[in-house]
């Protein structure tokens, strides 16, 4: 079973860098793609996924309060197409809805998820990432969702990195 990897901030900006790097060292411009979606209040279940070539990031969540969000979802590929990332987050930084459940999974060819990690509020206005308690998320096979009852109902930005060959030792 995956389990995300605890990181202080300087790492995982780090990890972050490198990928983005990676990526967009690559030479094709395909390597990576970032689009705008609307979270929506409401309670009902809704869905976004996006893909990048044949791997597919698909966030499904249901959220209550306020109104629309505007929530942006960056996907990438590594040089060798080894890792597939997916990042979605609320660019002004901590989202005011309350999340009654999250679930992101990665699609398309990925085979094991190497890194996972849940934030309540994302670096913004000075204010750095805060990452969800290792008891309010979980990391299942290509899935990353809530974990009922320890889940805070904070959600800003989710973050999954996932392999997407064998590798052999």
């Amino acid at each position: 079973m995956a389990r995300h990897i605890n990181l202080s901030s300087g790492n995982l900006a780090c990890l972050v860098l490198l990928l983005l790097a990676a990526a967009l060292d690559s030479s094709s411009a395909d390597q990576t793609k970032t689009v705008e979606f609307n979270v929506k209040p409401g309670g009902m279940v809704h869905s976004f996924s996006e893909k990048l070539g044949r791997y597919e990031c698909s966030f499904t969540y249901a959220s209550q309060g306020g109104t629309n969000e505007q929530w942006l979802m960056s996907l990438g590929l590594s040089d060798e197409d080894t890792l597939f990332s997916c990042s979605l987050w609320r660019p002004q930084g901590k989202s005011y809805l309350f999340f009654t459940q999250f679930k992101a999974e990665l699609k398309g060819g990925v085979n094991q998820i190497k890194y996972a990690q849940a934030y309540s509020q994302t670096a913004a206005g000075g204010q750095g990432d805060v990452a969800l308690k290792d008891e309010e998320f979980s990391v299942k096979g290509l899935t990353v969702t809530h974990n009922e009852g320890k889940f805070h109902a904070e959600l800003s930005k989710l973050t999954v990195i996932g392999w997407t060959r064998t590798l052999e030792l």
